[in-house]
């Protein structure tokens, strides 16, 4: 069990990772939303166009991001939507029987398939033909927009890091189930650090 709650560390570390560069893609999106909007009324006395859809494109496609890496780091920390009317009343582990089943019967198999149906598309937009050739990658059909290649294969990493936290989750509810305190108090700790 030692070794596969030293996997689960270092799946959290990187979706820790992940959470600390979503908060700064937060900003981020704010700063190029803030220019967006300053240069559009400047242009407007100035006559001059100093934005285009380049920077709309991209605040979109970041705010895409903050999402993408969000989801792992929300689900380690357990502040995903959940209904506790009943959930809040349980012990911890009937909290850990229920999240562990929850986990490999929904969540686990949502990533897979998720991952699986998005590889296509996400060739696709990277050029690849049917005939498995490669052509030019999928472009925004807006005038100077971006490519949307790149923020297509962030599905994937979406994905790919939500398996693994959920990987993660599984070894720690089993833990909790089988007696770890360690594991379990260091949940908690770190929920209420989250909280603070």
């Amino acid at each position: 069990m030692r070794i596969l709650l030293k996997i689960s560390g270092f799946i959290d570390e990187m979706s820790e990772w992940s959470g600390k560069i979503a908060v700064w893609v937060v900003l981020l999106v704010v700063a190029i939303g803030f220019y967006n909007v300053f240069v559009r009324y400047v242009g407007r006395f100035t006559g001059i166009q100093l934005s285009s859809n380049v920077y709309i494109e991209l605040q979109w496609y970041l705010y895409s991001i903050i999402f993408f890496l969000g989801f792992p780091y929300i689900l380690k920390h357990g502040v995903n939507v959940r209904v506790d009317i009943l959930y809040a009343r349980w012990s911890e582990k009937t909290q850990a029987w229920v999240d562990l089943v929850a986990t490999v019967l929904l969540l686990i198999p949502l990533c897979i398939i998720g991952f699986y149906v998005t590889v296509n598309p996400v060739l696709i937009s990277w050029g690849r033909l049917p005939n498995g050739t490669w052509d030019t990658w999928e472009l925004s059909p807006d005038p100077a927009g971006l490519p949307r290649a790149p923020i297509k294969s962030m599905i994937l990493v979406a994905f790919g890091m939500l398996l693994l936290q959920s990987i993660a989750q599984v070894i720690k509810y089993i833990a909790i189930i089988t007696g770890h305190k360690e594991v379990s108090a260091a949940l908690k700790a770190e929920l209420e650090e989250f909280k603070a």
